[in-house]
Protein backbone atom coordinates (compact mmCIF):
# COMPACT_ATOMS: atom_id res chain seq x y z
CA UNK A 1 0.00 0.00 0.00
CA UNK A 2 1.76 3.45 -1.01
CA UNK A 3 2.52 6.16 1.56
CA UNK A 4 0.11 8.69 -0.82
CA UNK A 5 -3.06 6.21 -0.37
CA UNK A 6 -2.10 5.97 3.51
CA UNK A 7 -1.59 9.89 4.58
CA UNK A 8 -5.25 10.35 2.41
CA UNK A 9 -7.56 8.22 4.99
CA UNK A 10 -7.22 10.99 7.68
CA UNK A 11 -8.40 13.81 5.50
CA UNK A 12 -10.94 11.82 3.99
CA UNK A 13 -12.21 10.39 7.56
CA UNK A 14 -12.54 14.01 8.43
CA UNK A 15 -14.05 15.08 5.15
CA UNK A 16 -16.74 12.32 5.81
CA UNK A 17 -17.61 12.82 9.23
CA UNK A 18 -18.36 16.52 8.44
CA UNK A 19 -20.39 15.90 5.94
CA UNK A 20 -22.09 13.09 8.38
CA UNK A 21 -22.55 15.57 10.97
CA UNK A 22 -24.00 18.70 8.68
CA UNK A 23 -26.14 15.85 6.74
CA UNK A 24 -27.82 14.46 10.00
CA UNK A 25 -28.01 18.24 11.38
CA UNK A 26 -29.60 19.87 7.83
CA UNK A 27 -32.36 16.88 7.95
CA UNK A 28 -31.02 14.48 5.75
CA UNK A 29 -32.86 11.02 4.89
CA UNK A 30 -31.94 8.29 8.17
CA UNK A 31 -31.51 5.67 5.13
CA UNK A 32 -28.80 7.93 3.80
CA UNK A 33 -27.05 8.43 6.87
CA UNK A 34 -27.21 4.94 8.11
CA UNK A 35 -25.37 4.33 4.88
CA UNK A 36 -23.09 6.95 5.52
CA UNK A 37 -22.65 5.63 8.72
CA UNK A 38 -21.23 2.31 7.21
CA UNK A 39 -18.61 4.00 4.99
CA UNK A 40 -17.29 5.74 8.32
CA UNK A 41 -16.37 2.46 10.12
CA UNK A 42 -14.38 1.10 8.09
CA UNK A 43 -12.50 4.59 7.49
CA UNK A 44 -12.15 4.59 11.44
CA UNK A 45 -10.32 1.55 11.47
CA UNK A 46 -7.90 2.64 8.48
CA UNK A 47 -7.18 5.47 10.36
CA UNK A 48 -6.34 3.85 13.17
CA UNK A 49 -3.66 1.31 11.25
CA UNK A 50 -2.19 3.01 8.54
CA UNK A 51 -2.60 7.36 9.32
CA UNK A 52 0.31 9.27 11.03
CA UNK A 53 -0.49 9.55 14.85
CA UNK A 54 -0.84 13.56 14.62
CA UNK A 55 -3.16 13.12 11.83
CA UNK A 56 -4.77 10.73 12.84
CA UNK A 57 -6.54 11.34 16.71
CA UNK A 58 -8.33 14.42 15.04
CA UNK A 59 -9.89 12.75 12.12
CA UNK A 60 -10.58 9.65 14.44
CA UNK A 61 -12.29 12.21 16.99
CA UNK A 62 -14.60 13.89 14.24
CA UNK A 63 -15.38 10.29 12.88
CA UNK A 64 -16.09 9.00 16.66
CA UNK A 65 -18.53 11.68 16.97
CA UNK A 66 -20.44 11.76 13.70
CA UNK A 67 -21.07 8.24 13.95
CA UNK A 68 -22.19 8.70 17.61
CA UNK A 69 -23.85 11.44 16.93
CA UNK A 70 -26.30 10.36 13.78
CA UNK A 71 -29.56 9.37 15.52
CA UNK A 72 -29.52 12.57 17.40
CA UNK A 73 -31.47 14.60 15.03
CA UNK A 74 -33.67 12.26 14.57
CA UNK A 75 -34.47 12.35 18.44
CA UNK A 76 -34.30 15.98 19.07
CA UNK A 77 -37.81 16.86 20.59
CA UNK A 78 -39.70 13.90 21.63
CA UNK A 79 -37.07 12.15 23.45
CA UNK A 80 -34.91 12.98 26.78
CA UNK A 81 -31.80 13.98 27.31
CA UNK A 82 -31.34 10.53 28.99
CA UNK A 83 -32.49 8.38 25.67
CA UNK A 84 -30.16 10.96 23.27
CA UNK A 85 -27.33 10.06 25.56
CA UNK A 86 -27.78 6.31 25.90
CA UNK A 87 -28.33 6.35 21.88
CA UNK A 88 -25.30 8.34 21.17
CA UNK A 89 -23.02 5.88 23.57
CA UNK A 90 -24.68 3.03 21.83
CA UNK A 91 -23.89 4.08 18.12
CA UNK A 92 -20.33 5.15 19.92
CA UNK A 93 -19.55 1.28 20.71
CA UNK A 94 -19.09 0.74 17.04
CA UNK A 95 -16.72 3.46 16.26
CA UNK A 96 -14.41 2.84 18.89
CA UNK A 97 -14.29 -1.25 18.01
CA UNK A 98 -13.42 0.30 14.85
CA UNK A 99 -10.84 2.17 16.02
CA UNK A 100 -9.67 -0.66 18.59
CA UNK A 101 -9.64 -3.19 15.57
CA UNK A 102 -6.93 -0.89 13.28
CA UNK A 103 -5.40 0.05 16.35
CA UNK A 104 -4.65 -3.85 16.96
CA UNK A 105 -3.34 -4.65 13.58
CA UNK A 106 -0.97 -1.45 13.62
CA UNK A 107 0.33 -2.36 16.68
CA UNK A 108 0.59 -6.04 15.74
CA UNK A 109 2.66 -5.04 12.37
CA UNK A 110 4.92 -2.70 14.90
CA UNK A 111 5.55 -5.88 16.96
CA UNK A 112 6.76 -7.52 13.80
CA UNK A 113 8.90 -4.67 12.39
CA UNK A 114 10.30 -4.95 15.85
CA UNK A 115 11.20 -8.41 15.94
CA UNK A 116 12.62 -8.04 12.74
CA UNK A 117 15.18 -5.04 13.81
CA UNK A 118 15.50 -7.68 17.55
CA UNK A 119 16.89 -10.62 14.59
CA UNK A 120 18.93 -8.25 12.28
CA UNK A 121 20.75 -6.98 15.47
CA UNK A 122 21.49 -10.53 16.72
CA UNK A 123 22.71 -11.46 13.58
CA UNK A 124 25.20 -8.47 13.44
CA UNK A 125 25.94 -8.97 17.38
CA UNK A 126 26.62 -12.81 15.94
CA UNK A 127 28.76 -11.92 13.45
CA UNK A 128 30.72 -9.32 15.43
CA UNK A 129 31.36 -12.51 18.15
CA UNK A 130 32.34 -14.63 14.91
CA UNK A 131 34.74 -11.71 13.55
CA UNK A 132 36.52 -11.98 17.45
CA UNK A 133 36.46 -15.80 17.90
CA UNK A 134 37.75 -16.60 14.49
CA UNK A 135 39.93 -13.34 13.16
CA UNK A 136 41.09 -12.09 16.28
CA UNK A 137 42.44 -15.47 16.97
CA UNK A 138 45.06 -15.57 13.51
CA UNK A 139 45.77 -11.73 13.63
CA UNK A 140 46.97 -12.28 17.19
CA UNK A 141 49.42 -15.33 15.74
CA UNK A 142 50.61 -12.76 13.08
CA UNK A 143 51.06 -10.01 15.38
CA UNK A 144 52.99 -12.65 17.83
CA UNK A 145 54.87 -14.43 15.22
CA UNK A 146 56.39 -11.02 13.72
CA UNK A 147 57.56 -9.96 16.97
CA UNK A 148 58.99 -13.51 17.56
CA UNK A 149 60.61 -13.12 13.99
CA UNK A 150 62.31 -9.62 14.70
CA UNK A 151 64.06 -10.38 17.81
CA UNK A 152 65.84 -13.79 16.59
CA UNK A 153 66.44 -12.76 12.52
CA UNK A 154 69.66 -11.54 13.27
CA UNK A 155 70.68 -14.13 15.42
CA UNK A 156 68.74 -17.32 14.50
CA UNK A 157 67.47 -17.05 10.53
CA UNK A 158 66.25 -20.39 10.89
CA UNK A 159 64.04 -19.09 13.36
CA UNK A 160 62.82 -16.48 11.49
CA UNK A 161 61.91 -18.11 8.47
CA UNK A 162 59.16 -20.67 10.33
CA UNK A 163 57.89 -17.42 12.08
CA UNK A 164 57.00 -16.27 8.74
CA UNK A 165 55.72 -19.57 7.84
CA UNK A 166 53.45 -19.56 10.71
CA UNK A 167 52.74 -15.73 9.80
CA UNK A 168 51.65 -17.03 6.53
CA UNK A 169 49.73 -19.56 7.30
CA UNK A 170 47.63 -17.67 10.48
CA UNK A 171 47.45 -14.72 7.49
CA UNK A 172 45.45 -17.16 5.44
CA UNK A 173 43.47 -18.45 8.07
CA UNK A 174 42.45 -15.12 8.79
CA UNK A 175 41.25 -14.63 4.85
CA UNK A 176 39.23 -18.15 5.38
CA UNK A 177 37.63 -16.44 8.46
CA UNK A 178 36.58 -13.28 6.47
CA UNK A 179 35.23 -15.18 3.36
CA UNK A 180 33.05 -17.19 5.71
CA UNK A 181 32.10 -14.14 8.03
CA UNK A 182 31.34 -12.33 4.03
CA UNK A 183 29.63 -15.97 2.86
CA UNK A 184 27.56 -15.98 6.16
CA UNK A 185 25.77 -11.83 4.94
CA UNK A 186 25.23 -12.65 1.94
CA UNK A 187 23.77 -16.43 2.60
CA UNK A 188 20.11 -17.33 4.05
CA UNK A 189 19.95 -17.33 8.02
CA UNK A 190 19.60 -21.33 7.76
CA UNK A 191 22.64 -22.11 5.40
CA UNK A 192 25.15 -19.40 7.61
CA UNK A 193 25.63 -22.41 10.38
CA UNK A 194 27.12 -24.97 7.38
CA UNK A 195 30.13 -22.52 7.15
CA UNK A 196 30.98 -22.56 10.84
CA UNK A 197 34.21 -24.91 12.09
CA UNK A 198 33.44 -27.56 14.46
CA UNK A 199 35.99 -29.82 16.37
CA UNK A 200 36.74 -31.17 12.98
CA UNK A 201 39.32 -28.37 12.70
CA UNK A 202 40.79 -28.64 16.02
CA UNK A 203 44.07 -30.37 14.70
CA UNK A 204 44.72 -27.46 12.31
CA UNK A 205 43.65 -24.73 14.87
CA UNK A 206 45.80 -26.53 17.39
CA UNK A 207 49.05 -26.87 14.99
CA UNK A 208 49.33 -23.25 13.96
CA UNK A 209 49.97 -22.46 17.23
CA UNK A 210 53.37 -22.94 18.89
CA UNK A 211 53.81 -25.27 21.99
CA UNK A 212 50.04 -26.39 21.18
CA UNK A 213 49.41 -30.40 21.65
CA UNK A 214 46.25 -31.90 20.99
CA UNK A 215 44.52 -34.66 22.72
CA UNK A 216 41.19 -35.44 20.92
CA UNK A 217 38.73 -38.90 21.31
CA UNK A 218 36.86 -38.73 17.68
CA UNK A 219 34.14 -40.46 19.66
CA UNK A 220 33.51 -37.63 21.98
CA UNK A 221 33.61 -35.58 19.37
CA UNK A 222 30.59 -37.34 17.60
CA UNK A 223 28.93 -37.35 21.03
CA UNK A 224 28.56 -33.51 20.37
CA UNK A 225 25.37 -31.42 18.85
CA UNK A 226 25.80 -29.18 15.93
CA UNK A 227 25.73 -26.45 18.49
CA UNK A 228 27.86 -27.41 20.56
CA UNK A 229 30.28 -28.99 18.56
CA UNK A 230 30.69 -25.45 17.27
CA UNK A 231 30.55 -24.08 20.16
CA UNK A 232 33.58 -26.18 21.23
CA UNK A 233 35.77 -24.73 18.55
CA UNK A 234 34.85 -21.36 19.71
CA UNK A 235 35.74 -21.91 23.34
CA UNK A 236 39.21 -23.43 21.87
CA UNK A 237 39.46 -20.35 19.65
CA UNK A 238 39.46 -17.94 22.27
CA UNK A 239 41.06 -19.51 24.84
CA UNK A 240 44.28 -20.31 22.98
CA UNK A 241 43.71 -16.29 21.71
CA UNK A 242 44.11 -15.70 25.18
CA UNK A 243 47.22 -17.59 25.96
CA UNK A 244 49.04 -15.58 23.07
CA UNK A 245 47.62 -11.94 24.68
CA UNK A 246 48.02 -12.85 28.48
CA UNK A 247 50.76 -15.62 28.67
CA UNK A 248 52.95 -15.50 25.77
CA UNK A 249 55.88 -17.16 27.40
CA UNK A 250 53.66 -19.94 28.11
CA UNK A 251 55.87 -23.28 26.84
CA UNK A 252 53.34 -25.53 26.38
CA UNK A 253 49.02 -25.21 25.79
CA UNK A 254 47.05 -28.36 25.57
CA UNK A 255 43.82 -28.76 24.14
CA UNK A 256 42.20 -31.96 25.11
CA UNK A 257 38.24 -33.36 23.93
CA UNK A 258 37.62 -36.35 26.04
CA UNK A 259 34.37 -38.17 27.59
CA UNK A 260 33.91 -37.25 31.56
CA UNK A 261 31.30 -37.73 33.78
CA UNK A 262 29.69 -35.01 33.53
CA UNK A 263 29.46 -35.05 29.80
CA UNK A 264 31.93 -34.55 27.03
CA UNK A 265 34.36 -32.10 28.07
CA UNK A 266 36.66 -29.59 26.11
CA UNK A 267 39.49 -28.18 27.95
CA UNK A 268 42.70 -25.41 26.97
CA UNK A 269 45.32 -25.46 29.94
CA UNK A 270 48.65 -23.28 29.43
CA UNK A 271 51.67 -24.02 31.38
CA UNK A 272 52.89 -20.78 33.74
CA UNK A 273 55.31 -18.31 31.48
CA UNK A 274 58.97 -19.14 31.76
CA UNK A 275 60.10 -16.16 34.11
CA UNK A 276 60.40 -12.72 33.06
CA UNK A 277 58.27 -13.77 29.62
CA UNK A 278 55.67 -11.66 31.00
CA UNK A 279 52.11 -12.23 30.76
CA UNK A 280 48.93 -11.72 33.03
CA UNK A 281 46.79 -14.87 33.36
CA UNK A 282 43.28 -15.02 33.14
CA UNK A 283 42.98 -11.30 32.57
CA UNK A 284 40.38 -12.04 29.64
CA UNK A 285 38.16 -13.51 31.53
CA UNK A 286 37.89 -11.29 34.37
CA UNK A 287 38.28 -7.81 32.53
CA UNK A 288 36.12 -8.35 29.23
CA UNK A 289 32.69 -8.76 28.68
CA UNK A 290 30.02 -9.43 25.72
CA UNK A 291 33.27 -10.70 24.03
CA UNK A 292 35.39 -13.50 23.91
CA UNK A 293 35.49 -15.97 27.36
CA UNK A 294 32.81 -13.96 29.27
CA UNK A 295 30.49 -14.11 25.96
CA UNK A 296 30.90 -16.84 25.12
CA UNK A 297 29.94 -18.24 28.78
CA UNK A 298 26.21 -17.67 27.74
CA UNK A 299 26.64 -19.80 23.69
CA UNK A 300 27.86 -22.48 26.31
CA UNK A 301 25.02 -22.34 28.48
CA UNK A 302 22.78 -22.00 25.24
CA UNK A 303 23.74 -25.44 24.10
CA UNK A 304 23.18 -27.06 27.63
CA UNK A 305 26.95 -26.76 28.74
CA UNK A 306 28.58 -25.21 31.23
CA UNK A 307 31.76 -23.26 30.87
CA UNK A 308 34.54 -23.00 34.21
CA UNK A 309 38.00 -21.15 33.83
CA UNK A 310 40.46 -20.70 36.67
CA UNK A 311 44.53 -20.86 37.70
CA UNK A 312 45.98 -24.63 37.24
CA UNK A 313 47.95 -25.85 40.22
CA UNK A 314 51.34 -25.69 38.23
CA UNK A 315 50.58 -22.08 37.93
CA UNK A 316 48.86 -21.57 34.38
CA UNK A 317 45.25 -20.96 33.56
CA UNK A 318 42.60 -23.76 32.65
CA UNK A 319 39.84 -23.06 30.37
CA UNK A 320 37.37 -26.08 30.88
CA UNK A 321 33.46 -26.40 28.55
CA UNK A 322 31.41 -29.60 29.36
CA UNK A 323 28.73 -30.41 27.14
CA UNK A 324 25.71 -32.87 26.78
CA UNK A 325 26.12 -36.04 25.03
CA UNK A 326 23.98 -36.93 22.84
CA UNK A 327 22.30 -40.32 23.60
CA UNK A 328 22.49 -42.17 19.96
CA UNK A 329 26.06 -41.55 20.47
CA UNK A 330 26.25 -43.08 23.86
CA UNK A 331 26.10 -46.90 23.22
Amino acid sequence: MSLDLRSSYAPLLALAGTVGLLGGFLGAPPTWLLAWVGLLLPLLALVARWSPVRAGVGAAVLGVAAVALWPVPLMWGPASWLEVCGAAAFWAVPALGALAAGGHLRRQASRMRQAVRDGRRDQQLELARDLHDFVAHDVSAIVVQAQAARFVADKDPEQAVRALERIEAAGLGALASMDRTVHALREAAGARSASVPGTSELPGLVERFEGGVLDADPAAARALSREADTTAYRVAVEALTNVRRHAPGAAVVRVRLHRAAEGIELSVANSAPARGAGGLLGLGLRRRSGTGLAGLRGRVEAAGGTLRAGASADGGWRVCAVFPAQGRALG
